[in-house]
C-alpha cells in the first residue's frame, strides 16, 4: 500500500492521464538528463517505474543535479505532445512540468562505476562490489521483485495445502551430508564447533517424529562448495517440505501441484501437466546420458554395445557404444560435421563417427566401411533410421560413454535448433541406486541421501548385493536443471543401522553422528517423506538467466567472496582468543 508523505504524492508510474492539470510530487533517482533545444528533461526512476520531468523556464532547478542522485520534485502533470509518446513506459503519454526540486541524496563520487541502464553488461565482480547500483537496473530490480512474489506465492500455496511453516535452527552440528560444513567455533565450549546446516534434513525428520503432519519452510542451506552457474557458494534457499504417513506418490502429488502452479503463474510458457513423467535412473542415463534430462530435446540415445563385441573395428570393440539418431540432416554442410567432431574432441572424445542414410536407404559416411550387413540391419531397426537421418556413435568406457553421449545429444540438438525453449518440461528421476563403489578406495558408499529408505527394506539390505539395491529416492528435473532431491525416509532404526553398516559405519558411529535421529526412532517414528525444490533455481528458470547470481540480491562471487562487504575478512587477535582459535601461517610453496 502506497502512503503519501512530504516526499511524494505519487509513485513514478502512479501518475496517469487522470492527473493532468493536478499538482503532484514524485521522488526517485535521476536516470538521465537530456537537453532538447533549450528545454531540459530528466527521467526519474523509483521502485515502481519511470516518469519524465520537463524543465522549460526553470533550468536553474537542475543546478547540482547529476545522474543517480535521489531527488523529490513537485510540479503539474501535463499531456505530452502526441509525437513524443513513449509506449515503453506506463507514463508515456504524460510528463510533469517541474516547479520545485530538492536533492535528497547527493552523488559525490567523481563518476559512476558503470551505467546503471547497462550494468548487466559490466564485469560481474564490479557489479557485485556496487550491487546497490546494479540492483537499480530495471531488469535486475524486477528479478528481485519476482523472487519476493514467488516466495510469497509458495508460502500461500503450501499453507493452503495444509502445511505448517516451522523454522529450524541455523546453529547446528556437523554431519556428513556430502559437502563441507561451515564451522563456527564456540566461545563457551573450548575446542568445540557449531555448523551451519547443509539442509534442515534431521530437524524436519524430527518434526515428523514430534507429531506434526505436514511441515514446510523457505529454508536457508549452507554448503562450502565451489560455485557453478546453477549453484551459489555459501547459501541457497529451498522450499523444504516433509509429510508424515506419506508415500513417494504423495510427495509427487504435492510437488506437481505446487510447481505447476508457480511456473504457470509466473511465466507465459507452457508447463508440464500432472502427472509428470517418471524415469528410472538407469533409463535416464541410457536414453539421455544424464540424470538431469532436458525433455525438450527430442533426441534419444540407444544402447549398441552388444553389436560390437569382439568387433574388428578397434575403437568400438568391447566398448560401451551408444548411438544418437538425428533426423532431417539432408543438406547439412561438411562444416557442420567438422564442428561437431571438434566439439567431441573438446569434451575428451578421440573423434565422432557417424553414418548417413541416403535416399536409397544406403549408409554413407566414415563408419560405414567398418560395419557388416547384420550390424547395418540392427542399427536400422533399433534406431529407426530412415532417409536423411544421421546416426552418431559414441564409444568409451562404461563410466564415460553415457556422459559423453549426453553431451553430444545436447550439443547436436542445440546446433540443429531442435530444443523448444517455449515450455517447461518436468520429470521425476526415480529408483536411484542406494550405494555405489568409491573409485579411489573401492569401498561401498551412499550414492545420495544416507537417510533414504532402501527398496525392500531390511530384507533387501540383508540379502542383496549392495550395488543392486535401489532407494526410494527421487529428483525433480526441469529443462535439464535439477530442481530438487527428495526421498522416502528410513524411519526404522534397525534398517537405518544396517544401511549405515554397509557403508562402513558402526551402530556406535550412527549413534554418535546422528544421535538425535537414532534416539528419536526408538520412540515410534512414523513413515515420512519429502523433498526440497530449490527456490534460486526456480527463479533462474523463470527469468531465463544463465547464472543463479542474477536472481539473488547479494550473492557471493564465484570465488566465494562477498565483494560488497569484503567477506571473508580477517578478525582481531582478541576475537580469535575468545573462541580459542589460533591461525596458522600458510606454508610458503
Amino acid at each position: 500500500m502506497f502512503l503519501e508523505n512530504k516526499y511524494r504524492t505519487h509513485t513514478c508510474n502512479g501518475v496517469t492521464e487522470a492527473d493532468i492539470g493536478k499538482s503532484v510530487r514524485v521522488a526517485g533517482w535521476v536516470e538521465n538528463i537530456r537537453d532538447h533545444g533549450g528545454i531540459k528533461f530528466i527521467d526519474l526512476r523509483d521502485h515502481y517505474g519511470t516518469v519524465q520531468i520537463t524543465f522549460q523556464k526553470n533550468e536553474a532547478l537542475l543546478d547540482g543535479v547529476n545522474r543517480e542522485c535521489a531527488v523529490t520534485i513537485g510540479g503539474t502533470v501535463i499531456k505530452r505532445a502526441e509525437g513524443t509518446y513513449n509506449d515503453k513506459i506506463a507514463t508515456g503519454t504524460i510528463e510533469i512540468s517541474a516547479e520545485s526540486l530538492e536533492i535528497l541524496g547527493k552523488v559525490t563520487a567523481e563518476q559512476l562505476p558503470f551505467e546503471v541502464s547497462s550494468s548487466i553488461e559490466t564485469k560481474e565482480d564490479i557489479r557485485l562490489k556496487y550491487r546497490y547500483l546494479d540492483l537499480r537496473n530495471r531488469k535486475m530490480h524486477n528479478n528481485i521483485i519476482l523472487r519476493s512474489n514467488v516466495i510469497s506465492f509458495l508460502r500461500s500455496k503450501m499453507t493452503e495445502m495444509g502445511f505448517l511453516e516451522i523454522q529450524t535452527p541455523i546453529l547446528s552440528t556437523s554431519s556428513p551430508e556430502g559437502a563441507r560444513d561451515y564451522l563456527i567455533p564456540s566461545r563457551k565450549h573450548h575446542g568445540k564447533f557449531y555448523a551451519l546446516p547443509q539442509a534442515p534434513q534431521i530437524f524436519k525428520q524430527l518434526l515428523m517424529v514430534s507429531g506434526f503432519d505436514k511441515y514446510f519452510q523457505i529454508a536457508p542451506c549452507f554448503r562450502d562448495e565451489d560455485a557453478r552457474a546453477d549453484r551459489s557458494p555459501g547459501e541457497f534457499y529451498q522450499l523444504d517440505f516433509e509429510m508424515a504417513f506419506a508415500t513417494q506418490e504423495g510427495v509427487f502429488a504435492v510437488a506437481e501441484e505446487v510447481l505447476t502452479a508457480v511456473f504457470s503463474k509466473f511465466s507465459n510458457k507452457k508447463v508440464s501437466s500432472a502427472p509428470y513423467k517418471r524415469i528410472p535412473f538407469e533409463e535416464s542415463m541410457l536414453k539421455y546420458g544424464t540424470d538431469k534430462p532436458d525433455l525438450r530435446n527430442p533426441l534419444i540415445i540407444t544402447e549398441l554395445s552388444d553389436l560390437f563385441v569382439d568387433s574388428g573395428f578397434k575403437p568400438f570393440a568391447n566398448k560401451c557404444v551408444r548411438g544418437i539418431r538425428v533426423p532431417n540432416m539432408a543438406g547439412r554442410s561438411k562444416g557442420f560435421f567438422e564442428k561437431m567432431e571438434a566439439y567431441a574432441k573438446e569434451i575428451g572424445m578421440k573423434g565422432l563417427g557417424y553414418v548417413k542414410v541416403d535416399a536409397d536407404g544406403k549408409y554413407l559416411g566414415p563408419i560405414d566401411k567398418f560395419l557388416n550387413d547384420k550390424q547395418r540391419g540392427e542399427l536400422r531397426t533399433r534406431c529407426g533410421l530412415v532417409t536423411d537421418d544421421v546416426l552418431y556413435f559414441i564409444a568409451d568406457s562404461k563410466k564415460l560413454a553415457p556422459k559423453l553421449a549426453g553431451q553430444i545429444r545436447t550439443e547436436v540438438a542445440s546446433r540443429m535448433e531442435l530444443i523448444d525453449y517455449d515450455r517447461f518440461e518436468m520429470c521425476f528421476i526415480v529408483d536411484f541406486p542406494m550405494y555405489e563403489e568409491d573409485e579411489e578406495t573401492g569401498k561401498i558408499i551412499f550414492t545420495h541421501n544416507p537417510f533414504s529408505m532402501p527398496q525392500g527394506g531390511l530384507e533387501a539390505l540383508n540379502t542383496k548385493n549392495p550395488l543392486d539395491i535401489l532407494a526410494y529416492q527421487y529428483d525433480i528435473v526441469c529443462n535439464g536443471v535439477e530442481l530438487s532431491s527428495g526421498a522416502v525416509r528410513n524411519h526404522d532404526l534397525d534398517t537405518m543401522v544396517k544401511a549405515f553398516e554397509i557403508a562402513g559405519y558402526t551402530e556406535q558411529d550412527v549413534a554418535e553422528k546422528f544421535g538425535a535421529l537414532y534416539n528419536a526412532f526408538r520412540y515410534g517414528a512414523p513413515p515420512h517423506a519429502g523433498m526440497a525444490p530449490g527456490v534460486d533455481r526456480m527463479l533462474m528458470l523463470l527469468t531465463g538467466e544463465e547464472s543463479i547470481r542474477e536472481v539473488i540480491a547479494f550473492p557471493m562471487n564465484s570465488n566465494a567472496q562477498d565483494l560488497l562487504l569484503g567477506a571473508p575478512t580477517e578478525v582481531t587477535e582478541q576475537q580469535l582468543r575468545e573462541v580459542h582459535i589460533k591461525v596458522r601461517q600458510k606454508p610458503v610453496t
